[in-house]
């Protein structure tokens, strides 16, 4: 398999992990504040990323990289869970999942800016169609009781492009797994006090939903997930790997549905369905 096709293999395992975050911190926010639940996962993938890291006698990286390990930290680590976790507050997760299709194209255009592609007019071309249907979708569907959530998530996607533009871009030099653990550790003498600061008083009362929640979002989206979306943008392209996203609110609706009994009307399956579609046409011309 050639690096390209590996690129795109790695890409679609990250964004199936990816997939279950938005589902899943809607159930933990039942029972957890978002600020606790943003820096708990953090708190716990970067103590997970040290262990790692050791373990493996990885080489540290240079003074040089450490601004863009920041903004990989501002846009994965802090931005986009904290902001998603407030929107979800207002917002169901079936809802902000169909955001997730605007989070391409943001990640196409940090791939310009920060990594340097060229993508032909082709791509642009799909790239803006998917991200139109599912911008005409959510306006189409908006509320006045809705605009704060949908703000957030609209912020959420531009943080988290960046971050995955300027990660993919790091680890064509670091490797995928470690440019994620070392964002996580920059953020953990912040993010470790503060969920130790925003731990619930009364432990006994989080349900066991919240926790396997709490776990997955920690283990799997901040984590895991990481090692082959990195991976996946360093090896077929920031641009063109990055249209997996597009695929993301088809499996997040499609768990929306299965475990939080959502409803998900055939209106948002339909934008599911041209936003794949988007996806291969924008693969052919990246």
């Amino acid at each position: 398999m050639d690096d390209k096709s590996a690129g795109w293999l790695n890409g679609f395992l990250g964004v199936a992990i990816f997939s279950g975050s938005l589902p899943a911190t809607r159930v933990a926010v039942h029972d957890l504040t978002p600020l606790f639940l943003t820096t708990a996962r953090a708190a716990i993938a970067g103590l997970l990323g040290i262990a790692l890291l050791v373990i493996l006698r990885q080489r540290w990286p240079r003074a040089s990289q450490l601004g863009s390990l920041g903004l990989v930290a501002i846009g994965c680590v802090v931005g986009f869970p904290l902001l998603t976790a407030l929107a979800l507050q207002s917002i169901t997760s079936s809802r902000a999942t169909v955001f997730i299709g605007l989070l391409p194209l943001a990640t196409a255009i940090f791939g310009v800016l920060r990594g340097g592609e060229r993508p032909r007019l082709g791509f642009w071309v799909f790239s803006i169609a998917g991200a139109a249907m599912v911008a005409a979708y959510a306006l189409s569907q908006g509320t006045a009781g809705n605009a704060w959530g949908d703000g957030l998530m609209v912020a959420s996607i531009l943080v988290c492009g960046l971050g995955y533009a300027e990660g993919a871009r790091l680890s064509r030099d670091l490797g995928g797994w470690q440019v994620i653990s070392y964002a996580l550790i920059l953020s953990l003498p912040v993010m470790l006090p503060l969920a130790i600061w925003w731990l619930p008083a009364d432990l006994g009362a989080i349900g066991w939903p919240a926790l396997s929640a709490l776990v997955y979002v920690s283990l799997f989206s901040m984590l895991i997930g990481f090692v082959f979306w990195y991976r996946g943008l360093a090896q077929g392209g920031i641009a063109a790997v990055g249209q997996l996203q597009l695929l993301q609110p088809f499996m997040s609706l499609a768990l929306a549905a299965l475990l939080l009994h959502e409803q998900v009307g055939l209106t948002v399956w339909a934008v599911a369905a041209g936003v794949v579609i988007c996806v291969a046409g924008a693969k052919r011309y990246a």
